[in-house]
């Protein structure tokens, strides 16, 4: 099912000034194709949690309007959007069994809708497959791993066959190899199903490892939509740049005189840019170290994890930490002069940034 927002903006009344108003959302306009999964994604304070109720009924728009479809939604209460929610604390019932956790939203179906014992059941187990629980139908929360707790979740949300699926920090309880174990599955569940998802995270590695798009939000407004690789190649703004990728990117105060890039004062790149004082962004693998480099930093240490080996290394026009973290290929010669290390640096993971409103030049 197709999803439009349609410049929503939802205001809520400061709870520590009554005469404030506090934007959680602020004219949010983008439409989600049916069957894509989305992670929603940003800060905390945001706003994307506050979409996601406004998405399901939680929440009441005070601005624009939500379509899932042709439909508007936008004033429909939430039983009768249609949609699935897990949340962030799994929100099981403890003195039930998976089963009857499971079952429980169809319990609730009146009218022609009303399902038998035996429906109830066989919908329950296929879920349950679904999300490889099966075999604990008969257990209680108390009985359960997290991960295991998260999938009773999703197969409760699931087993009233949504036409979205909407996940508020699922994995966020969970331990780091649970996080990429669950992750995984969560994705393969919303292939084989083709529901249209929504997936709200802090965590940006999860959501490009799975979304089909991300949408990234700050302050309640919309930062930047695409698909991950693209929005992390083509930031639009200092803030989606600083926000997607790990290690972060490497920030450095620079000036273009002339079409040519300098930072500090070394010249590292001709760039096609009016003279001005600017913000130069360098991922932590557009780094080429060299004995001729063009840009001149003070050696620290190398530090090798894993598949991945850094250069630590300081630069006095660095602004965006105290270090600049670089990954180079195992192969490229490392040039330690007395402390002092030069690198040239990759044109398309090098980023110009206007100082006044820090979007991309």
């Amino acid at each position: 099912m197709k999803i439009v927002l349609d410049h929503l903006t939802k205001q809520f009344i400061s709870r520590h000034n009554k005469n404030e108003i506090v934007t959680a959302v602020n004219d949010f306009s983008f439409e989600i194709p049916d069957g894509k999964l989305i992670g929603l994604l940003g800060p905390s304070g945001c706003g994307k949690s506050t979409t996601l109720n406004l998405i399901c009924g939680l929440e009441q728009a005070t601005e624009g309007k939500i379509y899932f479809g042709d439909l508007d939604v936008t004033n429909l209460p939430p039983e009768n959007r249609g949609v699935g929610m897990v949340f962030q604390n799994y929100a099981l019932y403890p003195h039930l069994t998976v089963r009857e956790n499971i079952v429980f939203p169809l319990e609730n179906f009146k009218g022609e809708n009303r399902l038998s014992r035996q429906e109830m059941d066989d919908k329950a187990l296929e879920v349950a497959k679904l999300v490889q629980i099966d075999q604990l139908m008969e257990r209680r929360p108390s009985e359960l791993s997290g991960g295991q707790q998260q999938r009773v979740a999703i197969a409760r949300a699931l087993v009233k066959t949504p036409g979205v699926l909407l996940l508020d920090e699922p994995l966020s309880n969970l331990d780091a190899r649970l996080r990429l174990q669950t992750r995984e599955q969560i994705r393969r569940i919303q292939k084989e199903t083709g529901i249209t998802t929504i997936f709200v995270t802090h965590d940006q590695e999860e959501a490009m490892s799975i979304s089909d798009y991300i949408v990234l939000m700050k302050d309640g407004l919309m930062q930047q939509m695409g698909k991950p690789q693209e929005v992390y190649d083509n930031p639009d703004n200092l803030f989606v740049a600083k926000f997607l990728g790990t290690p972060a990117i490497n920030v450095f105060e620079g000036k273009v005189v002339d079409h040519k890039l300098y930072i500090g004062e070394d010249y590292v790149m001709d760039k096609d840019i009016d003279d001005q004082e600017v913000y130069v962004g360098v991922r932590p693998e557009g780094f080429i170290p060299s004995k001729d480099g063009k840009l001149i930093c003070k050696y620290d240490r190398m530090e090798t994890t894993g598949r991945d080996t850094s250069v630590i290394c300081h630069n006095d026009y660095c602004i965006s930490d105290e270090d600049i973290r670089t990954i180079i290929d195992d192969d490229d010669p490392i040039e330690n002069d007395n402390g002092i290390i030069r690198f040239n640096l990759k044109p398309h993971k090098t980023y110009i940034f206007s100082k006044e409103d820090e979007k991309v030049l």
